[in-house]
This record gives C-alpha cells, sequence and structure tokens, in this order.
C-alpha cells in the first residue's frame, strides 16, 4: 500500500490530474469515481488506485478483476483526486484520438452527420456538458480548435458523465480550414449567431449538418462565423441577450434529434 504523498506514482497522478500538458506527453488523463471506472476495460486502462477505506467492502473488489491495481491510504486517495470528497477510486486511462475524415465518414449505420464546431469555448464544465447532453442527442462527433478546453481536464471528464468514452471528436490547427472540408463533405453549417434571421426551429436539420458555437463571452469570431451557409437565432424573452454556451448547444442538438426521430423538416 502507498501511503507516502511523496511517493513518485503519486507525484504522477498528481500532475496529470493538474497538467494539461503532462496528459499530452503521457498520452494519459484521469478518471474518478465508480461510475466512471466500471464503464473501463482493461485495455483501455494503465493503472486503478483504490483507498483503504474502498476496500473495506469486499463486494468492490469485483469492480478490479481484470486490471492492474494499487491500494493507497485515505490521505494519498485525497491528495491525487481532483474532488473533494472523492469516493476512493480512480484510474489512469489511455487517451483516444481521431481524425476529423473518420468524423466525417458515413456511419455504418447510415446516420447522417450530425456535429458540433467549437471555437475558443473555454468553460471546462460547458464542454462536458455539451458531450453529455451531444450523446443524448445522437451527435456524431465534435469538433474543436486548439484553444477549446482539454476535453481531458477533470472537470470536463466528470461532467461528461462518461460520454468522453463513446463521442468521438478531434482538435485541429486550422478551424477555418477544417470547416472548409466539413462543407466540401456536403454537411450544411448553421451558426448560432446574433445576425440570424430565422428561429432556430424553423430551419432543416433532417439534412446532414453542422452547428458552429463561439466563446462563451465573444461567440464566434468573424471569420469563423462566415463559413456558415446558415445563420440562426434561439428566440429570447425578457432582458436576457443570449444562453450559456451548453445550453444554446443542447437547443440545438435535441431539436435536430426531434426532427429526425420524427422524420419531419422544422416547422413551418
Amino acid at each position: 500500500m502507498i501511503s507516502s504523498t511523496a511517493n513518485k506514482q503519486v507525484r504522477r497522478v498528481v500532475n496529470l490530474v493538474k497538467k494539461a500538458k503532462t496528459r499530452r506527453e503521457e498520452d494519459l488523463y484521469v478518471v474518478e469515481g465508480i461510475r466512471m471506472v466500471s464503464e473501463l476495460v482493461p485495455e483501455q486502462t494503465e493503472q486503478i488506485y483504490v483507498s483503504e477505506s474502498f476496500l473495506k467492502n469486499k463486494a468492490r473488489e469485483e469492480l478490479l478483476s481484470g486490471f492492474s491495481w494499487e491500494a493507497v491510504s485515505d490521505p494519498v486517495m485525497k491528495t491525487m483526486a481532483d474532488t473533494q470528497t472523492p469516493q476512493g477510486i480512480l484510474a489512469l486511462v489511455k487517451q483516444k484520438h481521431y481524425s476529423l475524415d473518420e468524423l466525417l465518414q458515413p456511419s455504418s449505420a447510415g446516420e447522417k452527420a450530425h456535429i458540433l464546431i467549437l471555437e475558443t469555448l473555454q468553460d471546462p464544465g460547458n464542454l462536458g456538458t455539451i458531450l453529455r447532453a451531444g450523446e443524448g442527442a445522437g451527435i456524431t462527433g465534435v469538433v474543436m480548435d486548439e484553444t477549446t478546453a482539454d476535453i481531458y481536464n477533470p472537470k470536463v471528464i466528470r461532467s461528461t458523465m462518461g460520454s468522453v468514452y463513446r463521442v468521438p471528436f478531434v482538435y485541429v490547427k486550422d478551424l477555418r480550414e477544417a470547416c472548409q472540408k466539413i462543407k466540401k463533405a456536403g454537411i450544411h453549417l448553421f451558426a448560432a449567431h446574433l445576425g440570424g434571421k430565422n428561429s432556430y426551429d424553423r430551419e432543416d436539420f433532417t439534412v446532414p449538418c453542422g452547428f458552429l458555437l463561439g466563446n462563451e463571452a465573444k461567440g464566434l469570431s468573424e471569420p469563423i462565423a462566415s463559413l456558415a451557409h446558415t445563420y440562426i437565432r434561439i428566440p429570447m424573452a425578457g432582458k436576457v441577450e443570449s444562453l450559456n454556451a451548453a445550453v444554446a448547444a443542447s437547443i440545438l442538438m435535441f431539436e435536430t434529434a426531434r426532427q429526425r426521430r420524427e422524420g419531419v423538416m422544422a416547422r413551418t
């Protein structure tokens, strides 16, 4: 059992939790909690750490079957974990890597493209919520520029509630170039924009489509927004000028899901 916070393994986990650079260099990230760890498979997991208290419940040992794991003292687990009240289990997980070409390939199930394109989205909670809601709405992928928050940030991981394991995503160096490639693939781009003439629920999302969403404070930059085929808006009542990025994304994604589920175009 590891009982010292000065242990090399402990310091390594702490660095993986706190530093995006370390996560990139080691090609690993950290997940916490019983639910998140229970969805892992040994092939994608380098190591699991469990606290002394966690092991007191013998039924939990089944969760560790087939995995490489190490016990640590409760104080050490608290040092390693990013949460205030850790559940006593965390894992080092291998990062996944997708390409834009993979995201644009038609699926074997024949589902139409339904992607989100994020420009400089910086709040980890928003990004995690978008992935979670996106999975629920059936998106086929997320494209991000390099100034968007690190998807392997522990706060993002927690917010996804496991969707990070299943939703394909890619960071691109040149978002403008990526958008042009997406358009060439026959995907209609919609920009959530204050200049939108039509309400979002008056557009047809049954076609292969992608939604451009910008920074929480500044929105989309004009060079990126100008690449959209269509500007759309979400009507507001009262004095509200705009919505939280994750809320806006969710509205658009689930309207797309509704139209496709019902097999109808937007209401006229």
